[in-house]
């Protein structure tokens, strides 16, 4: 079966896909931008399994995997990396010993607040350089991303 075209509703109009496609360059600009402010000795892969861990952790490679939406062997070479580089540890499961857990070591956690500090110092000089209505602006643009990319509902459950 092959799929089907749908028209587009009145909210999915040609603005709207105008605006999604403006959105997505900048975004994916923005975010080329603050990776040439990591200068951390890591892959993008690396320190969003180290960020996803510090957040999450400890997690099995399997759990880790899963919020990162990439397939085991890929998570397992990042840690096998991370853990060469002495950024994270595995610990086995105080319940199983035969699992593993895999957390952030202290040089992990000083590797992402410096990451995370650059980036927002580069953000910081170039908001500076806007005016006020500019930065009100933007200030609400952000509040409704963040809206637009909260999870989407799941359908079967209630709101």
């Amino acid at each position: 079966m092959g799929s089907m075209a749908v028209a587009p509703t009145d909210r999915e109009s040609p603005s709207t896909t105008a605006l999604a496609d403006r959105l997505r360059l900048s975004v994916t600009r923005l975010a080329r931008q603050l990776r040439r402010h990591s200068d951390i000795g890591a892959s993008p892969t690396q320190v969003s399994a180290l960020a996803t861990i510090e957040r999450h952790g400890p997690l099995t490679l399997g759990e880790l995997a899963a919020h990162e939406g990439v397939q085991p062997p890929t998570i397992t070479a990042a840690v096998g990396r991370l853990e060469h580089q002495g950024l994270v540890e595995r610990q086995p499961d105080p319940d199983d010993r035969r699992i593993a857990r895999v957390v952030v070591t202290r040089e992990g956690r000083k590797l992402l607040a410096r990451n995370r500090s650059r980036k927002t110092a580069f953000l910081t000089r170039r908001l500076a350089e806007l005016d006020d209505d500019d930065r009100a602006r933007l200030a609400a643009a952000v509040e409704v991303l963040e809206r637009v990319l909260e999870p989407e509902a799941d359908p079967g459950r209630a709101p």
